[in-house]
């Protein structure tokens, strides 16, 4: 990154308050996530095809969850947010969310904060706990399956996963 990037992707620039700073952050995450598909391309040497999955991937997880939904700092959250994004958030937010979609998402959020992490944006235990939680996929399958399962029981299955 470019010491003008570095100025525009401050951390504090990313803080969601108002609207308009909600409006503001999408914006300069889309702008950040083209930094990111293109190190995918570049530095990883990943095809096209498969880094923009990823960078997909990590979009949505960012703008719809945590700016537009958590209204949250996309460099301040903790790995726990993981954990509600892929057990609780997606699988109700989604028509048919499945373990493929979905271990796309939380790779390309873990490619994502390695990242950030490089580019001094996060600490590095923050990426590394986040790899540590999106590892876990029998946890997500088994949220997702029991979610199919719920009859009259949505409030038990909402709290062993809760959003708050």
């Amino acid at each position: 990154m470019h010491s003008t990037e570095d100025k525009l992707f401050d951390i504090e620039n990313f803080n969601v308050n108002t609207l308009d700073d909600e409006i503001r952050v999408d914006e300069l995450c889309q702008k950040f996530l083209r930094l990111f598909y293109r190190d995918l391309v570049e530095s990883r040497h990943l095809e096209p095809e498969v880094a923009a999955a990823l960078t997909y991937g990590a979009d949505y997880f960012l703008r719809d969850f945590i700016i537009a939904d958590r209204r949250e700092n996309i460099f301040r959250i903790d790995s726990r947010r993981l954990r509600q994004f892929g057990g609780n958030w997606y699988i109700v937010k989604n028509v048919e969310p499945n373990m493929e979609e979905l271990s796309q998402q939380l790779d390309g959020t873990v490619l994502f904060y390695h990242f950030c992490a490089a580019h001094g944006k996060c600490r590095p235990a923050l990426a590394e706990e986040i790899e540590q939680t999106c590892r876990d996929r029998n946890f997500y399958q088994q949220r997702i399956d029991s979610f199919w399962e719920i009859e009259n029981n949505y409030p038990d299955w909402n709290r062993a996963c809760a959003l708050d």
